[in-house]
C-alpha cells in the first residue's frame, strides 16, 4: 500500500529531527543550488555515514567540494545520466542504514515518482532532500502536511 509522503519546504540550514518529511529547498539559479548544496553537505559531513547525492551532470565539480572542505570520502555522487531504476536506487538508499541524507533534484525525482514511491520515511532515519526551482512540486495532493 502506497504511504503519502509529508513534503516540507525549508532552507538547507534548517536542521530538525524528523525524518519523515521530503524536505524541498527552493532555489532560483545554479549558484543558489550549489551554496544550498554546500550547506546541506556540511550538515551532514561530519556524521559517520554516506551521503549520496544523485545530481544533474554538471553539479557539483570535485574541486569545489575540495576546496569547502567537503569530506567526499563519505560522499557518493551518481549522475543522473548513470541512473537507470531511480525509484529502487532511492528506496535502496533510505533504508539500508548506511546513508545519513539523500540529496537530490526535482527534474530528476518528479511530482509522480514522489507520489507514486512506497516509502515510509518515519521508519529510517536518513533524511530526503530535493532541490526545485518550480513551485508546483509542492502541490501534491494529500500529502501537504506541516512537519
Amino acid at each position: 500500500m502506497l504511504q503519502p509522503i509529508t513534503i516540507r519546504t525549508v532552507k538547507s540550514y534548517q536542521q530538525d529531527d524528523k525524518s519523515d518529511c521530503v524536505n524541498l529547498i527552493q532555489i532560483e539559479d545554479e549558484i543558489s543550488a550549489t551554496f544550498e548544496l554546500l550547506k546541506v553537505l556540511h550538515q551532514y559531513n561530519n556524521l559517520n555515514a554516506w551521503t549520496l547525492l544523485i545530481a544533474p551532470d554538471n553539479v557539483p565539480s570535485k574541486a569545489l567540494l575540495d576546496s569547502c572542505s567537503i569530506d567526499t570520502s563519505k560522499l557518493l555522487v551518481i549522475r543522473q545520466k548513470h541512473l537507470v531504476n531511480l525509484e529502487y536506487v532511492l528506496n535502496s538508499a533510505l533504508h539500508n542504514g548506511n546513508f545519513s541524507a539523500v540529496i537530490t533534484w526535482t527534474d530528476i525525482v518528479n511530482n509522480q515518482l514522489l507520489n507514486s514511491l512506497s516509502l515510509d520515511l518515519s521508519k529510517t532515519r536518513t533524511k530526503l532532500y530535493c532541490f526545485t526551482n518550480n513551485i508546483q512540486i509542492t502541490k501534491i495532493p494529500h500529502s501537504q502536511q506541516a512537519c
